[in-house]
C-alpha cells in the first residue's frame, strides 16, 4: 500500500513559499505553483496579511515592487536593527542619497543630469547605486546617446513601494523659486 502525497491546504501552502523569498513574488506565480486561481489565491494573501495585522505579529504580509512578501512590523524595527547590527549593513551616503533622490524623481535620466541638478560629478555614486541595485540602466537618450537610469524593483522593496506613484510629492519640500532655479540651467 502506497501512502498518498497529501497537497497541504492554500494557506499553508501560501505560507511556506512565502517564507523562503528573499523578493516579492507575484499573485500569478503563487497561483500557479499552487495550481489555484488567482482570484483565490489573491484573496487569500489578502486575509492572511489582515490577520498577521490583527493578531498583533512581529511580521506583516505586504504587497511591494508587484508582489507578496514578508517584512518586520515597522514596530519591531529597534529590536531587528540591534540582532542584526554587525558590520553588514551599510547605509548610503548623504551623496548616495540625492543621487538615488534625483533618479527617483526625474527618471529615466542620464548622469549628466543628475550631475546637473546635483552642481556635483555623480559618476561614482551612480556605479554605487547601480552595484547595490538600487538604479538600473534604462535605455540611451534619443538625442545625446547618453545612458539612462531609473530605480530598480529593488528600491521598491526596499522602500515599500508597490510603484513610483507612491513616492512622496517633492513640491512641499522645494524652495519657492525652484522654477527661476530650473531656468537658470
Amino acid at each position: 500500500m502506497t501512502d498518498a502525497v497529501v497537497e497541504p491546504d492554500l494557506r499553508t501552502g501560501l505560507e511556506a513559499i512565502l517564507l523562503v523569498v528573499d523578493e516579492p513574488v507575484t499573485e500569478t506565480t503563487l497561483a500557479q505553483v499552487l495550481d489555484r486561481p488567482v482570484p483565490e489565491v489573491a484573496r487569500m494573501l489578502r486575509e492572511l496579511s489582515a490577520e498577521y495585522t490583527d493578531g498583533g505579529r512581529g511580521f506583516d504580509l505586504r504587497e511591494v515592487a508587484g508582489g507578496w512578501r514578508f517584512y518586520t512590523r515597522a514596530e519591531c524595527a529597534a529590536l531587528v536593527e540591534r540582532f542584526v547590527r554587525d558590520g553588514q549593513q551599510a547605509r548610503l551616503t548623504q551623496a548616495a542619497l540625492e543621487t538615488l533622490a534625483v533618479v527617483a524623481y526625474r527618471q529615466p535620466v542620464s548622469r549628466a543630469r543628475v550631475a546637473a541638478v546635483r552642481g556635483v560629478n555623480s559618476e561614482g555614486v551612480m556605479r554605487t547605486l547601480v552595484a547595490r541595485g538600487l538604479v538600473e540602466e534604462a535605455g540611451t537618450d534619443p538625442e545625446s546617446q547618453a545612458l539612462l537610469y531609473r530605480t530598480s524593483s529593488y528600491f521598491l522593496e526596499r522602500m515599500g513601494l508597490r510603484d513610483l506613484d507612491e513616492l512622496p510629492e517633492l513640491a512641499p519640500f522645494l524652495p519657492d523659486d525652484v522654477e527661476i532655479l530650473e531656468e537658470q540651467k
